[in-house]
């Protein structure tokens, strides 16, 4: 299996308790990969050190340059009081290619007009963030990514608590990515959008329960398998019983 993210015994703790527990594998490279599990599984804790947000974790990890990597965390930091508009918004997108001190050339003006038409918000170039629904903010957040151009692409609960027509646009947009065979890595809750629409899956169990095909790993044995794993869980263990 081609791959752009591949672990390697990764371990990943909170406050001395492994939240990512000797983590080996890679997700596919151009297909839609999704990462599910209970509560507290490190779930984002994982997701967090893909992006290379986290730093303090053990094992080795092979991704793409930064350049090459686009990441939307979990309920971004977005202070919409601030008067910043749409257009501005996206075209931070822009900012690893052209610099803190370049300013935006027709080529960039363009690329941000065509992503925000790519999320349904074609003429919302001027409107102040502070304006829109939650739904709409989450369009221009992924236009950003639009712009971004990126290899890879990381969401981290990219759908919660959206509308319907919202989330069902933007997974056509991931959809589109894999079509581009961009690779993309979700953090999701919802098993029924991930059973239609992502071809691979890891179950995080603070371990992997299950990797591979989403028809193969979404078995009824493996989910009750982590929610077993889950009701194990005492937070205050220290000692590391998984290594090999």
């Amino acid at each position: 299996m081609n791959s752009t993210l591949q672990l390697r015994d990764i371990t990943v703790s909170h406050r001395g308790h492994p939240a990512v527990h000797h983590l080996s594998g890679a997700f596919a490279a151009g297909q839609l990969n999704a990462i599910v599990g209970p509560n507290g599984a490190g779930k984002s804790s994982l997701m967090s050190v893909l992006a290379g947000v986290r730093a303090d974790f053990e094992g080795q990890l092979q991704r793409p340059p930064a350049a090459q990597l686009a990441y939307l965390p979990q309920a971004a930091s977005l202070d919409r009081s601030v008067p910043v508009t749409v257009h501005e918004t996206v075209a931070m997108g822009l900012w690893a290619r052209l610099g803190s001190f370049r300013g935006l050339d027709a080529a960039g003006r363009e690329a941000v007009t065509r992503a925000l038409a790519g999320v349904g918000l074609s003429g919302f170039e001027r409107r102040l963030i502070g304006e829109l629904s939650a739904g709409q903010v989450q369009r221009v957040l992924f236009a950003r990514l639009l712009v971004q151009d990126a290899q890879v692409i990381l969401l981290d609960e990219p759908f919660n608590a959206l509308d319907a027509r919202t989330t069902a646009d933007l997974l056509g947009l991931l959809a589109r990515w894999r079509d581009e065979s961009r690779t993309v890595v979700a953090v999701l809750h919802d098993l029924d959008q991930v059973r239609a629409h992502f071809d691979q899956v890891l179950l995080l169990a603070r371990e992997a329960v299950a990797w591979g095909p989403t028809a193969q790993v979404l078995r009824a044995e493996h989910l009750f398998k982590a929610r077993q794993m889950a009701e194990a869980w005492d937070d205050s263990a220290s000692l590391c019983r998984a290594r090999a």
